[in-house]
């Protein structure tokens, strides 16, 4: 019953980053600059795909364009690969 509460305590909070990233409360690059312990293990297309103006289509295209696997989280990125990501995202 812990493991199940911390799993949806988990859910909730991502929940709130990706309708604080929607609503232009919170930025990409703060989140990737220094990803919350709760957003680590989360997929980095499901992260960008809750930017305003962004989906799945969008957010695969752009994991790509900067060589990064869709199945790649926001925790198993490198130091390039978030420097990468967030240029690409800073020109849109």
């Amino acid at each position: 019953m812990a493991a199940l509460r911390h799993a949806n305590e988990i859910r909730a909070q991502r929940a709130e980053l990706k309708r604080r990233l929607k609503a232009g409360e919170l930025t990409i690059e703060a989140v990737l600059g220094d990803p919350p312990e709760y957003i680590e293990h989360a997929k980095a297309c499901d992260v960008l795909a809750a930017l305003p103006k962004f989906g799945q289509v969008k957010a695969t295209r752009a994991l790509r364009s900067c060589g990064i696997a869709d199945a790649k989280t926001i925790g198993g990125l490198s130091g390039r690969q978030r420097a990468l990501l967030i240029a690409l995202l800073r020109k849109r």
